[in-house]
């Protein structure tokens, strides 16, 4: 561990400190082939001040410096309605980028660990960037391949330094690959013959898409309720996000499920735009915008992730949920098939949601890549 007194930690506060702040990770990933530029575009929206996040959370970033070198960056964040009945008021460090020392990750994980304790909280869990609806985990398995769209990248040694910190696992998210030309399996099609005309699906209607927004919102919070970590999406976080996606949703690859007439889950698909964006060096306009809506009409991926999935509650025990979730995952993989698209990643999937691992399992779903989340006491 190298010394931390070399090291000076500098709150982030000004224009040439937030360019300073994003343009490191550069740095970090020289040389990377599996690294991909965030677009500068997306890192802007993702810190403006008028998101609705904000209107509920706090959020800081420092940059550790030796002298006026940037060596590493991190952020904090306090969401009001982070509050965890074992563990208490609940915070939360991300953007953790650093060279290869311990001395620059003990002086980050202090900076945002203090900044948090001094507003009351009693657990740190991170990394989140920014909360635990976008990208969040430390990748510790699967460094060979690139990220796929809205999920993180990390170098190996990155794990070693925060358990040199005192922080331990606390979660896994685990991501599977799965071919869509999969064989439905045999306990499915007996599920289908039995309860399949219980069962309907139609595609998102971009006509009504506002309505359409707060039925998935809907569907995801009281399907994610009882899950680690969870924090409802607000109707204006929702909406937010759904502007976001808009031009990248396929009606074809989104499907909402109905069980006896009843909302009972939906499913969203996305084109891999990781594929297309790895080489902008993280430019859009103009050029690159152009090159990129072209991709997209004309199908230019082979790979897609299903960022957004739930089923409600009430079905969520016993076989007919299985069997909604299922019938989700086959109406979109279908037309993902037919557009050349040749793997869907499924993520993130928590390592105790047994019954969507077993599903996945069960279509030949292939776990490739690992998340963790790490947390300490603050007490």
């Amino acid at each position: 561990m190298t010394d931390r007194s070399t090291v000076t930690i500098q709150p982030v506060h000004k224009r040439p400190q937030w360019r300073a702040f994003h343009d490191f990770p550069r740095r970090v990933y020289a040389g990377d082939p599996a690294w991909v530029p965030p677009l500068k575009k997306t890192l802007q929206s993702r810190w403006h001040r008028q998101r609705p996040w904000r209107q509920h959370a706090e959020v800081a970033a420092w940059l550790a410096m030796r002298g006026k070198t940037v060596v590493g960056t991190i952020s904090a964040q306090l969401d009001e309605r982070s509050v965890d009945p074992a563990r208490g008021k609940v915070g939360y460090f991300g953007q953790f980028e650093t060279l290869n020392e311990g001395g620059i990750a003990q002086a980050l994980v202090d900076a945002a660990c203090t900044w948090l304790k001094q507003r009351g909280c009693q657990w740190v869990s991170g990394p989140f960037d920014l909360n635990i609806n976008e990208m969040c985990g430390l990748l510790v398995e699967g460094f060979e391949t690139p990220p796929m769209i809205m999920m993180p990248h990390h170098p190996r040694y990155y794990a070693r330094l925060l358990t040199q910190t005192g922080l331990s696992e606390e979660m896994a998210l685990w991501a599977y690959r799965i071919p869509p030309n999969f064989s439905p399996p045999k306990t499915m099609a007996r599920l289908q013959a039995r309860d399949g005309q219980r069962i309907s699906l139609r595609p998102i209607d971009r006509s009504r898409y506002r309505d359409e927004l707060e039925l998935l919102r809907t569907l995801f919070n009281d399907a994610w309720q009882d899950n680690w970590g969870f924090v409802p999406f607000s109707a204006s976080e929702f909406l937010a996000l759904g502007r976001e996606l808009r031009p990248l949703l396929n009606p074809d690859y989104a499907a909402i499920a109905f069980v006896d007439e009843a909302p009972a889950g939906f499913i969203i698909a996305l084109p891999n735009l990781n594929e297309i964006t790895q080489g902008f060096n993280g430019r859009l306009w103009p050029a690159n915008a152009v090159k990129l809506i072209y991709a997209l009409a004309t199908h230019q991926f082979t790979s897609a992730r299903v960022p957004l999935m739930g089923v409600a509650q009430r079905f969520q025990r016993g076989p007919l949920g299985a069997l909604v979730a299922f019938s989700m995952i086959d109406a979109v993989r279908h037309p993902l098939h037919a557009h050349g698209v040749k793997t869907v990643e499924m993520s993130w999937i928590l390592e105790t949601n047994q019954g969507m691992n077993r599903l996945i399992d069960s279509i030949g779903g292939e776990r490739y890549k690992t998340y963790q989340i790490y947390g300490k006491s603050l007490g």
